[in-house]
């Protein structure tokens, strides 16, 4: 096992599913989780590169391409090839963690399974995503949000045609203080964040165009942020 202060977890890409614009992105958000250690992406390169994924792009990321033929008509060989490779790495007992990132449903079952032997699950994909990979995971990011959050400034936040508004976020995060505490009038800002992506694992304040959870209260409405005791503490406005 490694370090716990910073874990290493393996990066695997469905490179028939995932475009290469995403690629520096969502490599950015993997650094803020912990070391990227293994990053391998599969996929079919004999004729040329999928989804954008060229050979610049591979060489400047350190990713390592495995190339899989489409041998059969209508059966994904690179899909297969990677599931294989997940569980060789599973089994080595080295790694924390896997980022997936693809949005097939056909990976929510590996997702499942290296969770049930204790590791964490991150998965990356476009918010076409079935609900049942997003559930499978610790955590689901959305590419469009990295991309979005990359492009835009703190000015601009919550305002972006491609998120919804954040006073959609209200009944979520209501529910989930009344749950937590339902007699307390102050809930600290981190627990209320690690409840909620517990029971959702799709959450993210970037799906409402902010880029923290205090950002996004703030811009709900109906709640007050403070700092007592030298933490961030928020409940309902009276």
């Amino acid at each position: 096992m490694t370090a716990p202060d910073r874990p290493h977890y393996a990066v695997l890409i469905d490179a028939d599913n995932v475009a290469a614009r995403f690629a520096h992105p969502l490599f950015e958000e993997i650094a803020s989780l912990g070391e990227a250690s293994i990053r391998r992406i599969y996929g079919d390169f004999s004729a040329g590169a999928p989804q954008g994924w060229t050979k610049e792009i591979l060489a400047s990321l350190a990713i390592n391409a495995h190339q899989q033929f489409a041998n059969t008509i209508n059966k994904n060989a690179s899909d297969i090839a990677l599931v294989i490779d997940a569980m060789d790495i599973l089994h080595s007992g080295k790694f924390d963690g896997f980022v997936l990132i693809s949005s097939d449903s056909d990976f929510t079952r590996l997702a499942s399974r290296i969770r049930e032997q204790g590791l964490d699950v991150y998965g990356m994909g476009e918010r076409k995503t079935p609900a049942s990979f997003i559930a499978a995971c610790k955590r689901f990011i959305f590419l469009e949000n990295l991309e979005a959050m990359n492009a835009d400034s703190e000015a601009n936040e919550g305002d972006s045609k491609n998120t919804d508004p954040p006073s959609k976020a209200r009944p979520l995060i209501a529910a989930t203080m009344a749950k937590m505490d339902p007699d307390a009038e102050w809930v600290a800002l981190g627990p209320l964040g690690q409840q909620i992506n517990a029971a959702n694992p799709g959450f993210d304040p970037r799906n409402y165009g902010c880029r923290n959870l205090s950002t996004l209260l703030k811009k709900a409405g109906k709640f007050d942020v403070q700092e007592i005791g030298g933490s961030l503490k928020v409940r309902s406005k009276k």
